[in-house]
């Protein structure tokens, strides 16, 4: 264990954690540039637009939480594509890119089992389970069956 994350642990053992756990020093480390991905707001605006800025999967209308999402990443080969693309609440967001959660060519939500196994949670998506997601009006706007079944194929855990 890391000597910032034994302090931590001892700090919690010991019930003093109403007493500061870092160091003296600097809040944060050196600067770092990162990429900037190209069309990525684009994106966004897009898929938004598109969902009507609601959650796909659980309607949430709430804009600081929804995370437009690409269906194949960009990183991996996808293309910044209104058809490429769901808008879901940010912790769906992120169990769809992990694998957690797939959405079929009928639209339909899939839940890996993986996540109970793993975390002994998820109800909240199991309940969802098989149920069809929210779509854009336009059919053409609506995810691409090739975009789903890479994500299914390749991201999903089964």
């Amino acid at each position: 264990m890391r000597s910032g994350c034994r302090a931590f642990a001892t700090s919690r053992a010991a019930g003093r954690l109403s007493q500061p756990w870092h160091r003296p020093g600097p809040a944060f480390a050196d600067p770092r540039l990162a990429p900037y991905r190209l069309g990525q707001s684009s994106f966004n605006a897009v898929v938004l637009d598109a969902y009507h800025r609601r959650c796909a999967v659980t309607g949430t209308h709430i804009p600081p939480v929804l995370q437009p999402a690409h269906i194949h990443p960009v990183t991996e080969g996808g293309e910044h594509r209104v058809d490429n693309g769901l808008l879901p609440r940010s912790d769906v967001h992120i169990l769809f890119d992990r694998g957690y959660l797939g959405v079929d060519p009928n639209f339909r939500l899939h839940v890996s089992p993986r996540l109970r196994a793993e975390f002994s949670n998820g109800d909240q998506y199991y309940a969802k389970a098989g149920q069809g997601i929210d779509l854009p009006e336009r059919r053409a706007d609506r995810p691409g069956r090739e975009y789903l079944e890479w994500h299914l194929e390749e991201a999903f855990q089964a």
